[in-house]
């Protein structure tokens, strides 16, 4: 009788899952129906903005806004700096979409609550994704302002947004991360930045889920398992987006360094004036690859 009681609960449990990931679709193509009834076209480029990064909005040629807390199923974002928008224009000659404002896995939301918009992006038809962060540095030849271009990360996240149930019409179940932000996009940002004459550094981004900054140890362990920066964001964007099929570009704003050789103490405040100091090469590297684009 046991054992029979003990099925019954698994099967229920698991019926729970499938009833939960159902739900999860249906909300994806909600939130979809519901942008594409605000807007008159979709994009195929979407661009997430982090932390003080948000200078390029005002480059672009807005055409429609639409506030988070106005969008069904959409969270609304917690941290200071990030307004909560989803704006729709022109920028670099392109229709885009631009995510003012994104979700942290500190702030208390699960990973399918962070990676949503990026899984409604895929459902209006986005497949390109530039996404963009400020991170502590603990490469040595980094300096605070420097841009990063994202060559690759490590995920040390305790938690994977793919867990769970998987559904072939949002990915295959074990997707490929040999080439998570694109090599093309890479060697353009690096032509560009040669024409342009901007220092443009490579990394390897180290994804953690915070919200403390790092201890001086940490950076140091970081530094030896290959990490170049660290930050709380963007890890598990660019998981869903390579699952989804989007080709991503990465860049991280290089805004405190850290290791066993630093004082400087961190504060969120710094982190943001070091990012908006950095936004004009930011900016104009975004704008002239989005030029470029095919």
């Amino acid at each position: 009788m046991c054992f029979f009681f003990i099925e019954v609960a698994e099967a229920a449990s698991i019926q729970n899952l499938d009833n939960m990931e159902i739900t999860m679709l249906d909300k994806i193509r909600e939130t979809a129906a519901f942008i594409k009834k605000e807007i008159s076209s979709t994009p195929e480029i979407a661009v997430i903005l982090g932390t003080g990064l948000g200078e390029l909005v005002n480059h672009i040629e807005i055409i429609r806004e639409l506030e988070y807390k106005d969008i069904p199923n959409f969270p609304v974002s917690t941290v200071e700096g990030h307004s909560g928008k989803l704006i729709f224009g022109n920028l670099g000659g392109k229709y885009i979409m631009a995510m003012q404002g994104r979700f942290h896995f500190y702030e208390g939301y699960d990973m399918k609550q962070v990676t949503f918009p990026v899984r409604v992006m895929k459902e209006l038809g986005v497949t390109t994704l530039f996404v963009s962060n400020a991170a502590g540095g603990m490469n040595k030849e980094f300096m605070v302002g420097d841009v990063m271009v994202i060559t690759d990360h490590i995920n040390l996240f305790p938690e994977n947004p793919l867990r769970g149930k998987n559904f072939e019409e949002l990915g295959p179940r074990f997707p490929a991360m040999t080439e998570a932000y694109s090599k093309g996009l890479i060697g353009m940002a690096d032509d560009i930045a040669r024409e342009e004459g901007i220092r443009l550094m490579h990394g390897v981004y180290v994804g953690t889920q915070g919200p403390t900054f790092e201890t001086p140890a940490e950076y140091e362990y970081f530094r030896i398992i290959g990490g170049d920066a660290v930050g709380m964001s963007t890890v598990p964007e660019v998981i869903v987006a390579n699952h989804a099929g989007m080709t991503v570009f990465g860049v991280s704003v290089i805004t405190d360094l850290g290791g066993k050789d630093i004082t400087e103490v961190p504060t969120h405040e710094e982190v943001q004036k070091a990012a908006i100091k950095a936004q004009p090469v930011m900016t104009l590297l975004i704008k002239r690859m989005l030029e470029r684009l095919g």
